[in-house]
């Protein structure tokens, strides 16, 4: 049988780390086994349902380099894909279980429920629902259905016995069903499903063989099984994902950083980068190897190479492999990737004009191995497009040396960067080597002074390549503004 997985998100947030690594798990099963990746939307919950939050999952896909197979934006066999567009399957699919006598429809009042659960709390009792309308006859039935709103229809837990499933990871599963949900609803007074009736219909009738999804829906799952003997179907194969925990031991959360995947892409992380590290929160392909291209992961995935021990989601990691993948990417994409920063934050027109197109042509291999994330070149690069803020006298001098000798090495830097443009940087450097021995001071004595001028800071990107995106006219003239603050 060919290989069937699926991710079905609900439109009611935005896509996080675990969805995404969720999502792109049952992507690499299904192409590590020449399978079908599924996009279903789970969207009947419509009090909740969020447009922005359809759209996020769209966009955070695009974003991140991998696609479905079948799914609402591209069809397929089993459309419709879009759960609120399929009630009249699950209607009728509710009508099969209760002929089969392994449902039944509540006329349980709201009101009725709530004072049920209030006299459960207040004897200390755990709440749930007490089985009233489980075995009505026919004739009561009838009645409370003429004198009722809609009734829910709930599915009938055995009372009794167990429930066993195998888990690819986790291994055989049993739970009494005693434990398992009380008879929950299946369909709503409004037609509509809950999750668990739409979930275990369309997982049989889209095909899917395979369910890789979190550990946090596996209280679910013998209630699933049950609802798959109800209907005399065979569940799928199951795989409950290892738990995504901060480094604080905790689930991963807002409190630990980026809640959505697209903050990432804001902050100016590539997604090859996140492609990987998350490949690799609760999978690994040996003891040694970290970096997979996603078309490498298609073909190493397996799902036994997972581990059953919660991930650590921990971004001084991401951090370090998002900087080795920008310094992967060719000059021309670290530029296309650079440029919507230095635009965003006013220091680039769009489009660029001149000289700014020089200096971003010459960019990437200026920052390249100092990014951590794409938005650090702002602070790294401000002073190309801009004029640095006005050094202070004490910012200009180094500790080892006086004012008066500082403004000489500026005068002398002056005369130095006569014809600049035409040196080459490994010539400019060897003229400054010089002119430090002729003035007796250490070379990076002499540079400091003329980076916090040109540069507005003591830490800068390479001095002699920034000197030349900027061009002998500009630095000179921040060298004469330099020398001006200090002669007052």
């Amino acid at each position: 049988m060919k290989v069937r997985v699926r991710y079905a998100p609900s439109p009611t947030g935005f896509q996080h780390i675990g969805s995404a690594r969720t999502a792109l798990f049952n992507y690499l099963f299904a192409r590590a086994n020449q399978g079908c990746f599924v996009l279903r939307i789970e969207d009947t919950d419509r009090e909740r349902y969020r447009e922005e939050a359809l759209a996020d999952i769209y966009s955070t896909f695009d974003w991140l380099g991998f696609r479905w197979d079948e799914g609402p934006d591209v069809g397929g066999p089993h459309a419709p894909y879009f759960q609120s567009e399929r009630t009249a399957v699950y209607r009728a699919q509710a009508e099969t279980l209760l002929a089969g006598g392994h449902a039944y429809r509540c006329f349980c009042s709201p009101q009725r429920l709530e004072e049920l659960r209030e006299g459960q709390r207040a004897r200390g009792e755990p709440t749930g629902y007490d089985r009233r309308c489980r075995d009505l006859s026919q004739a009561e039935a009838e009645e409370l259905a003429g004198r009722s709103a809609a009734p829910v229809v709930r599915f009938k837990v055995p009372l009794e016995g167990s429930t066993v499933f195998e888990d690819r990871l986790l291994g055989t599963i049993e739970t009494a069903n005693s434990e398992v949900l009380i008879d929950p609803v299946l369909l709503k007074s409004d037609g509509f499903p809950t999750y668990h009736l739409a979930n275990v219909v369309d997982d049989h009738l889209m095909e899917i063989t395979d369910i890789l999804r979190a550990q946090e829906w596996l209280p679910s799952t013998p209630l699933h099984v049950l609802l798959y003997r109800g209907f005399g179907w065979e569940p799928p194969r199951y795989c409950h994902l290892p738990m995504v925990l901060g480094t604080d031991g905790q689930k991963l959360s807002k409190r630990h950083g980026a809640t959505r995947v697209m903050e990432f892409r804001e902050k100016g992380y590539v997604p090859e980068a996140i492609v990987n590290y998350v490949a690799l929160l609760g999978w690994s392909f040996d003891d040694s190897r970290e970096f997979f291209s996603l078309e490498e992961l298609e073909r190493c995935f397996a799902a036994e190479r997972l581990n059953r021990a919660p991930a650590v989601f921990d971004y001084k990691k991401l951090d370090w492999f998002n900087g080795q993948y920008i310094r992967r990417l060719s000059a021309v994409r670290l530029r296309e990737l650079l440029e919507p920063f230095l635009q965003k934050d006013g220091l680039v027109s769009t489009p660029p004009e001149e000289p700014e197109i020089r200096i971003l042509e010459g960019l990437p291999a200026l920052v390249r191995e100092r990014l951590t994330v794409l938005s650090d070149v702002t602070a790294l690069a401000a002073f190309l497009f801009r004029e640095p803020p006005v050094p202070s006298p004490e910012e200009l001098v180094p500790k080892r040396l006086e004012r008066g000798k500082t403004v000489e090495i500026l005068h002398r830097s002056l005369e130095q960067l006569e014809g600049f443009d035409a040196r080459g940087d490994q010539e400019s450097e060897e003229s400054f080597r010089s002119l430090a021995e002729g003035l007796e001071v250490k070379l990076g004595d002499l540079l400091m002074p003329l980076r916090v001028a040109v540069t507005g800071s003591r830490v800068s990107p390479p001095l002699f390549e920034s000197m030349r995106l900027l061009g002998e006219s500009k630095v000179r003239e921040r060298v004469r503004r330099a020398l001006a603050l200090l002669s007052e």
